[in-house]
């Protein structure tokens, strides 16, 4: 699913994991940093805290991984009325 990189909050040390920078302009290669993600469309995931698997992820850019990483916070969302398949509603 396609994300668009909402704002770089901070840049950070990848081995003290203390802040270095505030909103910076931008992160280089080897660079650690704390951004904020919005998907384009609805997405399951989760804190790597509370559900490690869901808490992964991996971005990726013309067929180059650019960036990976664990997830800290999610902001949710109520689940849309989305398309409701057949085995769905025979369930119901």
């Amino acid at each position: 699913i396609a994300v668009k990189f909402a704002e770089l909050v901070t840049k950070i040390d990848r081995r003290s994991g203390k802040e270095i920078e505030k909103e910076p302009k931008f992160l280089k290669n080897g660079d650690a940093g704390i951004i904020k993600m919005v998907p384009t469309k609805p997405m399951v995931v989760e804190t790597f805290s509370e559900y490690p698997p869901l808490g992964r992820f991996a971005v990726r850019d013309m067929r180059q991984t650019v960036a990976v990483g664990v997830i800290k916070a999610v902001e949710k969302k109520e689940a849309g009325t989305g398309k409701i398949t057949k085995s769905a509603l025979k369930k119901k």
